[in-house]
């Protein structure tokens, strides 16, 4: 069983910046990838990106492109979404997610707020 612990969200107005994080625990071996996703209010929760353990291959969704980062440390089994030049509509519960294969999602963190004011 993984553990997922996030940090990091907050309130920030446009085009500020924030850089969320997620460490994980719990797991003797290395899963496949991490991800994050965003859910707004009223929304379905959404694909933002993911990075792989090994390698550092990362995939954006396009609203993101350029302006979010995601990047990992393997010896802290921490991931982190660096989001700059944020807008009102990125504001979300942000969560990251455990990838066990390319396609299956095995854990989630419990989430942390975004807002971005205009």
């Amino acid at each position: 069983q993984v553990q997922l612990v996030e940090s990091g969200g907050g309130l920030v107005q446009a085009g500020g910046s924030l850089r969320l994080s997620c460490a994980a625990s719990g797991r003797t071996f290395r899963s496949y990838a991490m991800g994050w996703f965003r859910q707004a209010p009223g929304k379905e929760r959404e694909f933002v990106g993911r990075i792989s353990w090994i390698g550092g291959d990362t995939y954006y969704t396009d609203s993101v492109k350029g302006r979010f980062t995601i990047s990992r440390d393997v010896a802290k089994n921490t991931a982190y979404l660096q989001m700059n030049n944020l807008k009102p509509e990125d504001t979300a519960v942000y969560y990251c997610a455990t990838y066990r294969t390319s396609s299956t999602i095995d854990g989630w963190g419990q989430g942390t707020q975004v807002t971005v004011s205009s």
